[in-house]
């Protein structure tokens, strides 16, 4: 109990120079853009015109209302993918500012993931808008649709920070990392569905943590249904499981973080 209460001082101390942080990496992300913010809402837009044409008519992926299928996905990967990048290199980056001042150090990869997240909420409107365009059914299952938007984030933050104490001793990592986020959008069902694989690989891929909330997501706001208790009960374990290693190796491995940065 004396643990918790401290950590949650440490947070109220620190929660100004998180928003700082956060703030700082949007203007940095985007700094000199005319469009600014408003990339946020035409990029997915953008992509998933271009995937649609090609995914549905190239490919004839036989998907009814394809376009909020395939951008349901792509927004929740795009998050993870972006958000556990910046993770990986915020002790690096950060490196002259805390060997100036003592900051909790698990405050950089938080921020980074947590500025993407407001670029999510900001994707959001990209998707209001294919749904209003398609003419989907709104039910009242769609005030869920932060859940799998929390399952993502925690996610993230728990990924993130073992890739940021990766990154400070194998700095090989924020090239490898690039490869393996490469084949595991091809091993989540973003632009394809589930169908089209094997018997036997479709099991193994339902696991995915990134298929599963994807799915969660589209349950709620293509389909109208609740997630069932089966993909809800692995969401949150994988949650869990990814906070758990993140925080333990994280605190483990912080007080030699000078020494190699």
């Amino acid at each position: 109990m004396e643990l918790l209460r401290a950590q949650l001082e440490k947070w109220k101390k620190y929660r100004t120079l998180l928003g700082r942080l956060v703030q700082r990496d949007l203007k940095v992300k985007y700094r000199r853009s005319v469009l600014g913010y408003l990339w946020s809402l035409l990029n997915p837009l953008l992509m998933m015109v271009v995937m649609s044409v090609v995914f549905s008519y190239m490919f004839r992926y036989d998907i009814p209302n394809y376009p909020i299928y395939l951008i349901t996905g792509q927004i929740m990967f795009t998050f993870f993918s972006e958000s556990t990048t910046m993770a990986m290199t915020s002790v690096i980056g950060n490196a002259a500012l805390m060997k100036k001042v003592y900051v909790p150090k698990y405050i950089f990869p938080i921020s980074r993931v947590l500025s993407c997240f407001v670029t999510l909420l900001f994707s959001l409107a990209a998707v209001v808008i294919v749904m209003l365009a398609t003419r989907t059914p709104v039910t009242p299952v769609i005030i869920l649709f932060p859940l799998p938007l929390v399952y993502v984030l925690l996610f993230s933050v728990g990924v993130g920070l073992v890739l940021s104490v990766l990154a400070v001793y194998f700095r090989d990592t924020t090239h490898l990392y690039g490869v393996c986020t490469t084949a595991w959008m091809y091993l989540t069902p973003i632009f394809y569905p589930l169908e089209v694989l094997p018997d036997q690989i479709r099991p193994l891929i339902q696991l995915n943590p990134l298929c599963l909330f994807i799915t969660a997501f589209r349950e709620i706001i293509l389909y109208g249904q609740l997630p069932g208790w089966e993909n809800t009960a692995l969401c949150l374990g994988w949650c869990l499981a990814a906070l758990g290693v993140g925080g333990l190796l994280f605190k483990r491995e912080q007080g030699n973080f000078i020494l190699h940065i």
